[in-house]
């Protein structure tokens, strides 16, 4: 049953496939939200997930769950973009851009048509493209419209370097950065192990042969991963379903998390007019504060690079509306 006010912490996701149903029944399991919508333009999809979804609440904290309509942006804290094309096997993120631009323009202006002061997290792929898109198309502050970014990307990275080094992997810590895709890059300068920086850990860890070649190794992991797991099962949905509740918690308890989400960059690592990841401050605002870091020079090369193929794509996609 669909009872909402005001006050409650409401998040409504947008799009009821495999990215959006399985955040939503992580979210549900979480106690994060007081209230989940889940709106398709597959409406019958939309009420088998939340019917699949409700009969679990003896389980899980409690939450109410529907199947949302437009009315639902106008007080929702979070609005969660997942809907577009899935990535398909050997199909890159940027080849999602026309089909999935046009997605996001819908969504985000049948949102400011419920004039919603929502925070909106966006999903859809290509992310950094897509939240430009959103943005741009919106008007609203950069800090109200951030992307999932890298987050899922440094978590993968944190995982297979707990693998390689045999260390928990809550002792790891580290960021992907850049663009949600092939030109992303491993900022080697903030990861660390134990506290330890990981140039000092690494070489006397006795894990490594060589301990260069295999980051690299890694990196290359990282990078390759969703491309493995759609060609195994045809989508990825569990890692970036919590990579989403991590986000969402950020911004409904307001924690000021430092997270790899994808947001405008105007003149920060001199970089302007370009979403892409960075480390940022993650409030109840959206994005409270970019972190600049001071990165070292191939560092901030492989950002300002990764940069320059998300500002082509951009560009493409302006010329040709």
């Amino acid at each position: 049953m669909k009872t909402s006010s005001d006050n409650r912490r409401k998040v409504v996701v947008v799009g009821a496939g495999a990215v959006g149903a399985t955040f939503a029944y992580s979210l549900a399991q979480s106690g994060l939200a007081d209230e989940i919508a889940i709106i398709d333009k597959n409406e019958s999809l939309a009420r088998g997930q939340v019917m699949d979804l409700v009969h679990g609440q003896p389980y899980f904290p409690a939450v109410s769950i529907h199947v949302g309509d437009l009315s639902d942006y106008a007080n929702a804290q979070l609005i969660v973009i997942t809907a577009g094309a899935a990535q398909r096997p050997g199909e890159t993120r940027l080849q999602l851009l026309k089909k999935n631009a046009a997605v996001v323009r819908t969504v985000v202006t049948e949102v400011m048509d419920q004039q919603s002061s929502a925070v909106m997290l966006v999903v859809t792929n290509p992310v950094d493209v897509m939240t430009y898109i959103a943005l741009k198309f919106t008007g609203w502050d950069r800090h109200r419209i951030l992307g999932s970014g890298t987050v899922l990307d440094s978590a993968r990275l944190r995982y297979l370097l707990s693998a390689h080094c045999g260390v928990d992997v809550h002792n790891v810590h580290g960021y992907i950065l850049g663009e949600h895709g092939d030109t992303e890059f491993a900022a080697w300068s903030m990861t660390h192990i134990g506290g330890m920086q990981i140039e000092a850990f690494c070489p006397n860890c006795g894990h490594c042969a060589d301990w260069r070649a295999e980051r690299s190794q890694i990196v290359q992991q990282v990078r390759d991963s969703a491309y493995h797991i759609i060609d195994y099962k045809g989508t990825t949905c569990f890692a970036v379903g919590l990579a989403l509740v991590r986000i969402t918690s950020a911004i409904l308890r307001s924690q000021n998390s430092v997270l790899p989400v994808s947001t405008m960059l105007n003149g920060e690592y001199g970089l302007q007019d370009v979403c892409l990841s960075v480390p940022c401050i993650v409030s109840a605002k959206g994005v409270e504060k970019i972190v600049e870091s001071r990165l070292p020079e191939d560092e901030l090369a492989a950002l300002h690079a990764s940069a320059a193929v998300l500002k082509q794509a951009t560009d493409q996609l302006t010329a040709e509306q």
